[in-house]
């Protein structure tokens, strides 16, 4: 994915602050999605522990308990520099703190999106093994009748 940095300086502080309450939401709705996976996982453990799909289900537990603490401090770091938003907006001319706003702001951006990919690609791996277990728990009942 790549993301055109030249554009982002000119963004203006209204649009960064749109940015930064649409990561906001977007983090969150990860956190609750964190939330919905783990309660598949409650739901499917008895399979999810079976000797032949036990590692890679530990694997996506584990995997989620990273995307929750990672979640977690991106929603503190983007708290945080909406915040500090101010410095652009307060009318006083601070220009060495006012760039280094917008480099940070860039470094969110890639830092976000790479995020937003590495989940997604998540996601897709674990929706396959849940499907796959789900799919052969239907098959196991069908045979048992």
């Amino acid at each position: 994915m790549q993301i055109h940095t030249k554009y982002l300086e000119w963004l203006s502080a209204s649009e960064m602050h749109q940015v930064t309450l649409n990561w906001h939401s977007e983090l969150n709705f990860i956190k609750d999605e964190l939330i919905f996976f783990e309660d598949l996982i409650k739901s499917y453990t008895l399979q999810l522990i079976n000797s032949s799909h036990y590692e890679k289900s530990k694997q996506l537990v584990d995997k989620i308990n990273t995307f929750q603490k990672d979640t977690n401090r991106l929603l503190d770091i983007v708290k945080t520099h909406r915040n500090s938003l101010q410095i652009l907006v307060d009318g006083v001319n601070q220009l060495d703190k006012e760039a280094a706003y917008k480099n940070e702001h860039k470094k969110l951006v890639i830092k976000l999106n790479k995020f937003k990919e590495s989940y997604s690609q998540f996601k897709i791996i674990f929706f396959k093994h849940i499907k796959s277990i789900i799919k052969e728990d239907k098959q196991k009942r069908l045979l048992n009748g």
